[in-house]
C-alpha cells in the first residue's frame, strides 16, 4: 500500500489523533488473522479431500488465487466466447471497401477515400491536384 505522507500536513492534531487510533485498531485486526498463503493452503486442502474445485463452488466468476503479475481477487474471463458476450468488440465489423482512387504513376497504389489520404495521394494534393484527377 502507498502512503502520501504529505496529506497528513493539513490535518490538525485531533484528525491525527483519530487517524492514530484507527490506524492502530486496523493494525491489530491484521496481527491477528493468520497469513493468507496459510489460509489459502487450508482452503485448497479441503477442496483436493472433497474433490471439488473453486470454480464449482463459486462458479466462473470466482477470485483466483494470486499468482505472479495478478492482483489478489481479480477474475479471469473462462473463454474468450465468455469475454466475447460480455461485449469486450472493440469496434463495429465491416466489409472490404472496392478502392475509389489510383496512383497514375504506380497501379499498385490505390485508396478507398476513407481515412487519412496515403502519402502518394498527399503528394499530389500538395502539388495542387485534385481528387477527382485519381478516380478509377
Amino acid at each position: 500500500m502507498s502512503f502520501d505522507i504529505n496529506s497528513l500536513n493539513g490535518l490538525s492534531a485531533r484528525e491525527l489523533k483519530t487517524l492514530i487510533r484507527t490506524a492502530t485498531k486496523q493494525h491489530e485486526l491484521a496481527a491477528k488473522r493468520p497469513a493468507a498463503g496459510t489460509v489459502r493452503a487450508q482452503i485448497n486442502k479441503i477442496l483436493r479431500e472433497s474433490g471439488y474445485s473453486i470454480n464449482e463452488l463459486f462458479g466462473e466468476d470466482a477470485p483466483v488465487p494470486a499468482k505472479r503479475g495478478r492482483k489478489p481477487g481479480t477474475k479471469v474471463a473462462a473463454t474468450k466466447k465468455a469475454a466475447a458476450k460480455k461485449g469486450a468488440k472493440k469496434g463495429k465489423k465491416t466489409g472490404v471497401v472496392a478502392p475509389k482512387y489510383r496512383d497514375p504513376a504506380d497501379a499498385a497504389n490505390q485508396w478507398t477515400g476513407r481515412g487519412k489520404p496515403p502519402r502518394w495521394m498527399a503528394a499530389y494534393l500538395a502539388k495542387g491536384k485534385k481528387k477527382e484527377d485519381f478516380l478509377i
